[in-house]
C-alpha cells in the first residue's frame, strides 16, 4: 500500500482551482499516480528526484519515494510559470 501526502502549496494551488472539468483531471492524473507512481516524466537537474505530469496546460509536481513506498504531491502550476 503506497503512502500519499500533499505539501501545503500543493493544497493551496488545488483550492484556487474554480474550473470543475480541471479538477476533475486532476483527480484522475492524482489516482492514476496512486495506481503506478513511476507514471511521470522524471525531472533533471534542480529537480532531481522529482516527477512530473501534464493536466491540460498545468504540471503535477510530484515525488515517489521508492523505498518507503510514499507519494509526496509537491506542486500544481501553469507551464508558463516553470
Amino acid at each position: 500500500m503506497v503512502i500519499v501526502a500533499f505539501d501545503s502549496r500543493f493544497e493551496r494551488s488545488i483550492r484556487k482551482i474554480k474550473d470543475s472539468r480541471l479538477k476533475d483531471q486532476v483527480k484522475k492524473q492524482i489516482t492514476k499516480i496512486i495506481k503506478k507512481p513511476e507514471t511521470g516524466k522524471p525531472m533533471r537537474y534542480t529537480r532531481k528526484n522529482t516527477r512530473e505530469l501534464y493536466v491540460s496546460s498545468y504540471r503535477l509536481s510530484y515525488m515517489y519515494l521508492k523505498k518507503e513506498e510514499k507519494i509526496i504531491f509537491l506542486e500544481l502550476y501553469h507551464k508558463n510559470k516553470q
